[in-house]
């Protein structure tokens, strides 16, 4: 009984295959539509958006590159994460839209803002996103100079020294025109086999002999065959039925035009 069923479903997922198969070219064309598809929104359609990062070095009020202990750094560690909270802070990010004119709100610049601090290291990396290359420099540079100063102000301790300045990036973060490209590609591959597989399931009219046994559970006793070129005579004979029909309504209003007159 095992050995029927898993037959059963070998024949099932051949069928399948070959299914896949009859309609491969089907497949193929909507994949490079939807790539094509995906590839033009990716590129016309999304903003590019340009990062800039800035990095400072935490150091403590008492702290020396020369005198480091254990203490200091743990104090360095602790500074940081300090910092990674005071740079968002309202104060900090309304002087740095004031300084640059620029007509954002709060909300917005904080929206476009990533702090981040590498793991074992009192670094502490400023990250700006923003459509302009040469705006998203200047904003990480300016919050740079703001948050050292006004932090130093409000810890009581030495500003972080700025290890490197905002850069302007040659080419967009995102959108990955190449990547949604692909994306698309591959979700129209799939969306196209899963529709000729769902179509090709839900199709139960008989084809052959085999779909009799199937699905009406009879064996066939013998086959008619359709003569060679049967199916072109029958359409010609359809298109002369038509033909005919055609030229008859017309002579029709003829005769009912002339006996009008």
């Amino acid at each position: 009984m095992e050995q029927n069923t898993n037959e059963e479903i070998e024949i099932d997922l051949l069928e399948l295959f070959y299914v896949i198969k009859s309609r491969i070219w089907i497949i193929l064309l909507t994949g490079i539509l939807t790539a094509t598809a995906a590839g033009l929104i990716s590129n016309f359609c999304i903003t590019p958006i340009y990062n800039s990062t800035t990095k400072l070095y935490i150091l403590s009020k008492s702290t020396s590159l020369t005198n480091l202990n254990l203490d200091d750094l743990q104090l360095g560690t602790q500074l940081t994460k300090d910092y990674m909270v005071l740079v968002e802070s309202r104060p900090v990010v309304t002087q740095v839209i004031n300084n640059l004119g620029l007509n954002m709100t709060y909300e917005e610049m904080v929206s476009c803002l990533t702090i981040e601090n590498p793991s074992n290291t009192r670094i502490l990396e400023i990250t700006t996103k923003y459509p302009d290359p040469y705006l998203a420099k200047k904003i990480v540079d300016e919050f740079a100079a703001v948050s050292s100063s006004q932090i130093a102000k409000i810890m009581d301790t030495t500003e972080p020294a700025i290890v490197e300045e905002g850069y302007i990036q040659p080419h967009p973060a995102s959108p990955n025109n190449l990547k949604n490209t692909l994306i698309g590609g591959v979700v129209g591959l799939f969306l196209a086999g899963a529709i000729v597989i769902v179509l090709h399931l839900l199709d139960d009219t008989i084809k052959d002999t085999e779909d009799v046994e199937r699905y009406l559970g009879l064996n066939t006793l013998g086959l008619i065959p359709i003569e060679s070129g049967a199916n072109k005579t029958a359409e010609l004979d359809k298109k002369k039925r038509r033909r005919q029909q055609i030229l008859g309504k017309k002579s029709s209003k003829i005769n009912t035009a002339k006996k009008g007159r």
